[in-house]
């Protein structure tokens, strides 16, 4: 009976009543158990936008400017060049790649680059310019900034020139301000954005493809015959 007792999972079992008891007598007394413990404890964004304390609030900056469309000369010089011709020829082919490095998923580059494509030719078809890509293309940028802790538009203007540096104090509001700088700078400035987010993630994220293991290719020995003595 005892055995049967314990397998039935409709009784309440005995550990976890012991593990609540100890829970309530470990809360200590006198203390104000309905407050908050967000106003002690500072809010802040990590690299991938959950909040924090306050010490890991700092961001760091991009590798290159917007505008440095010819990258720098580095190690990444040929790999910076390969981005502005892409973004000036096919950004449809710069954002997939773009995509697929950073998610490493497959079928990521098709499922961005194919739908990109057809709202980069409905945009200069009808309008006349790329207008309708950017709408689909500049979470991305948002992505990036969040996964390496990298530093928003407005972040970037307060740290330049001083100004509009505390016109949003709270960290939400902050984060989706720098959400809509992400939307603008892509509307705006689509093929610089979109170069300067390939040159950062080429600098910090292989390509999926280089992380891919060799395969041994087996070959059997040819057929062997015995020559004939004379």
């Amino acid at each position: 009976m005892a055995n049967s007792e314990e397998s039935n999972p409709l009784l309440p079992k005995q550990d976890e009543a012991e593990m609540k008891n100890e829970k309530k007598s470990a809360v200590p007394v006198g203390k104000n158990i309905g407050a908050p413990l967000s106003a002690a404890i500072p809010v802040g964004w990590t690299a991938d936008g959950l909040p924090v304390a306050e010490s890991t609030m700092e961001r760091t900056q991009w590798d290159s400017g917007l505008f440095s469309c010819l990258g720098r000369n580095d190690e990444f010089c040929s790999s910076d060049l390969e981005v502005c011709l892409l973004g000036s020829v096919a950004p449809c082919v710069l954002y997939g790649s773009n995509v697929e490095r950073l998610g490493s998923a497959p079928g990521t580059f098709a499922n961005h680059c194919l739908p990109y494509t057809g709202l980069y030719l409905m945009g200069n078809t009808f309008f006349g310019w790329n207008c309708l890509a950017p709408w689909f293309s500049y979470p991305i940028r948002t992505a990036i900034r969040r996964k390496f802790n990298l530093e928003g538009s407005s972040e970037a203007l307060a740290r330049s020139c001083g100004c509009c540096g505390s016109f949003v104090e709270d960290e939400v509001q902050r984060e989706q301000c720098e959400t809509a700088c992400d939307f603008a700078t892509h509307v705006f400035c689509h093929a610089c954005a979109l170069c300067q987010e390939g040159r950062e993630i080429r600098r910090r994220l292989p390509h999926p493809g280089f992380n891919a293991q060799p395969l041994l290719v087996m070959i059997p020995p040819g057929e062997q015959t015995m020559g004939r003595r004379a």
